[in-house]
């Protein structure tokens, strides 16, 4: 029984992930017109270009990130809870991972910017405040 119920777990799981793939186009496209104007707006040198390609690879919305998401969210009506916790830790997991990478090549990147480009790109990564608290819709 217990061979079945992973089987059917892993088997939905990997349905999940194929259709997130799909959904993570438009969040991509999104992620490319921002990096685009950070680009523009920083002027940065040739010397910099390598640096920028491999921040803005790291920085692109990945469709594993989207589809453990979806694929999360369309087993958790068909685990147990211990079930659904050890899914939401490999998926904590998984997005620490991520942010890790990500991280280390904006670190890189941020290195070799001039204290000027410096300040456009913090004023411009900057996080949007919402106008609403975060328990409202």
């Amino acid at each position: 029984m217990g061979f079945s119920r992973n089987f059917r777990v892993t088997a939905l799981a990997l349905a999940a992930l194929a259709l997130a793939a799909l959904a993570g186009a438009s969040a991509a496209t999104a992620q490319t017109a921002n990096l685009g104007s950070l680009h523009d707006a920083l002027h940065l040198t040739a010397a910099q270009e390598p640096a920028w390609r491999d921040f803005q690879l790291a920085s692109a919305p990945t469709a594993d990130q989207a589809a453990r998401q979806r694929a999360a969210q369309s087993m958790l009506p068909h685990l147990t809870s211990p079930q659904r916790v050890d899914l939401s830790m490999a998926a904590m997991q998984a997005d620490m991972e991520t942010l890790r990478a990500r991280g280390a090549a904006l670190k890189r990147f941020y290195a070799t910017l001039s204290p000027a480009q410096q300040q456009i790109f913090d004023r411009q990564t900057l996080p949007q405040q919402s106008d609403a608290p975060d328990n409202e819709p």
